[in-house]
C-alpha cells in the first residue's frame, strides 16, 4: 500500500472524533520524506486547541501507525 492510502486510512480512524465536535481533516499532500500536510476543516479550522488536536491527536496516531510519518503540518487552502 502506498504511504498516501496509509496516511488516509489511519485518518479515518481520527475522524469521528473530529466530526463529533463539528470539525474534520482534509489530507493535502504526504512527501517522500515523511511530511504530511492536512487541512483542518469546519469547526477545527478557527480552534484555539487546533494545534493540539493535530499534534496529539492527529499527529501522533499517524506516527503510532506509519512508522514512515515524521511530521504533520496544517496548511489553510484558499478557495479557487
Amino acid at each position: 500500500m502506498e504511504l498516501k492510502e496509509q496516511v488516509e486510512k489511519a485518518l479515518e480512524d481520527v475522524r469521528p472524533a473530529l466530526e463529533a465536535h463539528g470539525g474534520n481533516v482534509k489530507l493535502v499532500d504526504v512527501t517522500e520524506d515523511g511530511t504530511v500536510s492536512v487541512e483542518l476543516e469546519g469547526a477545527c479550522k478557527g480552534c484555539p486547541m487546533s494545534q493540539m488536536t493535530l499534534r496529539m491527536g492527529i499527529e501522533r496516531h499517524l506516527k503510532e501507525q506509519i512508522p514512515e510519518v515524521k511530521e504533520v503540518v496544517s496548511v489553510d487552502q484558499q478557495p479557487a
